[in-house]
């Protein structure tokens, strides 16, 4: 079976207002992760993927970059237990 991966980002810089969960949401799917993005009250966008440890890789690389009109500028990365609790990827409000 292939490794399963569960990762919580926060991702900072000008991410709020330049579509950025929407994008996260979409290179979610493509990849076939699942989980949730949202934006927080300090201006950060968070979320929390599950997946195949390859393609959440994928999508935390993808992260650094973001949507076209992002700037980037940190993204922290946290670890978690794989729990496969979600079964599609959704932007949270």
């Amino acid at each position: 079976m292939d490794e399963m991966r569960r990762v919580r980002l926060e991702i900072y810089g000008k991410v709020q207002g330049v579509f950025y969960r929407a994008t996260t949401r979409e290179k979610a799917r493509e990849l076939g992760v699942a989980g949730w993005v949202r934006n927080r009250a300090d201006g950060s966008v968070e979320a929390v993927v599950e997946g195949q440890a390859d393609a959440v890789g994928a999508l935390v690389e993808w992260a650094h970059d973001g949507s076209p009109s992002a700037q980037v500028d940190n993204v922290d990365v946290h670890e978690g237990e794989y729990t496969g609790q979600f079964e599609s990827f959704q932007v949270r409000r």
